[in-house]
């Protein structure tokens, strides 16, 4: 159900995501999916959360298994635009946009998810920094920030483009980083 729903919300966004035809495209009918979820919100909220644990486990593990800041940061880049090849990955860009400057419980927890993305960001920059792997500049944040537009940017307008996608999302996050 959270797949069909993370698929539906990529697609036709918070506003037009039909629960009939996302109960009906996992093999379920309308009456089940509000058995297991009180509202469109619920179910939102709950999409967010199965990417977001999606997203860690597959492309955050191999990152934590990485001992250089660098390496991580661009495994992390790699990883990400191979996350985002499929349909479950859009979910996170469609409810920022959505969701962009108001203030809803989505909104709100996308924010929540996507703000613990750009702590670790920050965390691998400034230890980079530390080991002089990572040259200074704008402080870390803005540097993690800037890393996170670059990557997203740059898979969004290379979708479907595999494996340039993932060469380039490494490479553009190598730019924002100042390395070779």
């Amino acid at each position: 159900m959270l797949e069909s729903a993370a698929r539906g919300l990529s697609r036709y966004g918070y506003g037009n995501l039909i629960l009939e035809r996302v109960a009906s495209d996992a093999g379920y009918t309308r009456g089940a999916l509000y058995h297991q979820f009180k509202d469109k919100e619920e179910l939102a909220l709950a999409v967010i959360d199965w990417v977001d644990e999606t997203w860690r486990r597959e492309v955050g593990r191999p990152v934590e298994r990485e001992s250089d800041p660098v390496a991580a940061l661009i495994a992390l880049a790699r990883g990400h635009a191979i996350f985002c090849r499929r349909d479950i990955a859009r979910v996170a860009m469609a409810l920022r946009l959505e969701f962009s400057g108001q203030d809803h419980p989505v909104g709100r927890h996308l924010r929540h998810v996507s703000e613990s993305l750009v702590k670790r960001c920050t965390r691998l920059i400034r230890a980079g920094r530390r080991m002089g792997t990572i040259p200074p500049g704008p402080p870390a944040r803005v540097v993690a920030l800037a890393f996170m537009g670059a990557m997203e940017g740059t898979v969004i307008e290379v979708a479907g483009q595999a494996p340039h996608d993932e060469v380039l999302a490494a490479r553009a996050a190598a730019g924002v980083l100042g390395i070779d």
